[in-house]
């Protein structure tokens, strides 16, 4: 598939030389801040936000083919990034309205995909909460907010890379073995509706489709079955099998380990996955060091800690495929 010469350029800038992505996830924002202020006295500051994420991002990205950053908290640290790692910017408020039914999406109202870009984006990130089991007047909206960006992005000629969470539209909850059993059709409905070419979605960066904590036979696995191994295989290729775009996989809060088994279990099956965008699951440990003991310290803990977390992603990463073999530009100035 061709895609504009802007794009291809976007891509290429957050990957590494052989087309595949490797990149560090700091975009969190309410999360962080919360998790930061329940560790210190007086609560999480900007001041403690920005410096939080420029040391994550100055000794994380040396090891990351790009940074995925916010531009609340985010500007002046992606400043620190290594010149080997691209930029991604997140463009949607924190979290979701609370307010309506069916958590709804918004954007940061002071941004746009031209002033993203205009600070130095390769790639606009969007993240959604999505299911395809939930109400049509709920997906309705959220289909046309996805339609609204992709155009955005194709008219400013940068990447779109969309993340979608999963949840249970009847309000269970998602980290339970009831929700385990439907994750993996929650995973595949949204991967299909997201490859449809109308929302201009150029990479989609999905959920781990099983919940490890319930697949028999892993060092994950914590007694209560979800799916055996062999079924949990089998699971990553039926939810791969339905994407038409490149996609890849986040870490969405699990540890490291349980991150990098999951990897590990991709490759296995064999899947077609082009990288990751991995966050808490090589920094977060170190939060509290953060707010005990201060920047320089958990500086220390990153160069030790976190860069080998972020290798063991790097190590599983083996079997990630380029994204190559699904896009070429359509321009040879590339």
């Amino acid at each position: 598939m061709k895609i504009t010469s802007g794009k291809f350029a976007g891509m290429k800038a957050v990957s590494t030389e052989a087309g595949t992505i490797a990149a560090a996830a700091m975009d969190q924002r309410g999360s962080l801040k919360k998790a930061l202020g329940a560790a210190t006295e007086g609560g999480a500051t900007d001041a403690m936000m920005e410096e939080f994420k420029a040391i994550v991002t100055e000794v994380l990205t040396p090891h990351a083919s790009a940074i995925l950053l916010d531009p609340q908290w985010g500007i002046e640290p992606s400043t620190k990034r290594s010149s080997n790692a691209g930029l991604l910017l997140a463009y949607e408020e924190s979290g979701y309205d609370n307010t309506r039914p069916g958590r709804l999406p918004d954007l940061l109202p002071h941004w746009s995909v031209q002033r993203l870009k205009t600070v130095g984006a390769d790639c606009i990130k969007v993240l959604i909460y999505y299911t395809p089991y939930d109400v049509t007047a709920v997906n309705e909206e959220k289909h046309a907010f996805i339609e609204r960006i992709g155009d955005e992005c194709r008219s400013n000629d940068i990447p779109f890379f969309l993340e979608f969470i999963g949840y249970d539209a009847e309000g269970g909850d998602e980290k339970e073995i009831e929700c385990a059993s439907i994750k993996p059709d929650v995973v595949a409905g949204s991967m299909a509706e997201f490859s449809k070419d109308r929302y201009g979605v150029d990479v989609m960066k999905v959920e781990i489709p099983v919940n490890m904590k319930f697949v028999e036979g892993t060092a994950s696995y914590q007694g209560a079955k979800a799916y055996t191994r062999d079924e949990a295989l089998g699971l990553f290729r039926k939810t791969a099998e339905v994407a038409q775009k490149p996609f890849i996989y986040l870490s969405a809060g699990v540890s490291n380990s349980e991150f990098t088994e999951s990897l590990e279990l991709a490759g296995e099956s064999g899947v077609e996955f082009a990288g990751v965008l991995c966050g808490r699951a090589t920094w977060k440990e170190g939060i509290p060091i953060y707010a005990e003991k201060g920047g320089e310290a958990f500086r220390s803990w990153l160069q030790t800690d976190g860069v080998k977390n972020i290798g063991n992603v790097n190590e599983a990463l083996s079997g990630a495929t380029s994204w190559f073999g699904s896009y070429t530009a359509d321009s040879e100035a590339t």
